[in-house]
């Protein structure tokens, strides 16, 4: 059974009824119908992402996610962490509130700076061990190129892989741009040399992540945390209920 019902989104968010539907679908597929998880949404506010908030592609991703989270998740919210350089922002967006939150956001924040991931992964590791959580949590990460410190992001990753936190990092952009060669070996890390469990996954949005159907997007974002949870399970880094 999802966390928040039809009922609810019926009532609070309409627009996401098809997006929760198809959701509900792939979790299914993959075995996770019923499962209870934290969704959290990084997107990289870098300079170059300016035509990807002009074009609304990181508000539908993020309804995308918020769809996906109902069924996770029943307190109606997807804690949201933008960086750059630095962080820029630490807020939520929730399902009654949830149409133009990417421009409100935005609209407040500074300099588009440069890409720096491991800033990012460490307000998402505060935030987690900051709400007492023991479930397990899909991190959303949205890039559109590789950090500027790459040895900082792979350590963060590998101490992460302790913590019941899977990375699922999604590009933005030319599949073909070697911006991405970077993301492409984090995904291949090895284990346990580097890292106890893999704990992330990478996957390309393309260059107008929009027309990525909303069952193949689901399915890329939920087919190797799927597996991660088995993973993570028996090494202990998930407690049962």
């Amino acid at each position: 059974m999802a966390a928040i019902s039809l009922r609810k989104i019926e009532e609070t968010a309409p627009a996401l009824v098809s997006l929760y539907k198809t959701a509900g679908v792939s979790l299914a597929e993959h075995g996770l119908d019923g499962l209870r998880a934290a969704v959290y949404l990084v997107v990289d506010y870098s300079g170059s992402m300016k035509p990807y908030y002009r074009d609304g592609s990181v508000q539908t991703l993020a309804d995308r996610v918020l769809g996906l989270a109902a069924h996770l998740d029943d307190d109606g919210t997807v804690p949201v962490v933008l960086f750059s350089t630095d962080v820029d922002a630490v807020t939520d967006i929730a399902l009654a509130d949830h149409r133009g939150r990417v421009e409100r956001i935005v609209s407040g924040l500074g300099h588009m700076g440069r890409t720096s991931y491991h800033l990012a992964m460490d307000a998402v590791i505060d935030h987690y061990l900051d709400s007492g959580s023991t479930a397990p949590a899909l991190v959303v990460f949205q890039t559109d190129g590789g950090p500027v410190n790459r040895l900082a992001a792979e350590k963060y990753l590998c101490k992460a892989a302790r913590l019941p936190l899977f990375w699922q990092f999604v590009g933005f952009g030319d599949p073909r741009s070697r911006q991405f060669d970077y993301l492409r070996r984090l995904d291949d890390l090895a284990v346990p040399a580097k890292r106890v469990v893999d704990n992330a996954g990478f996957f390309h949005a393309g260059e107008d992540p929009r027309e990525v159907p909303d069952a193949d997007l689901y399915d890329r974002l939920v087919g190797e945390f799927s597996k991660w949870l088995v993973a993570a399970g028996s090494q202990g880094i998930i407690r049962e209920p």
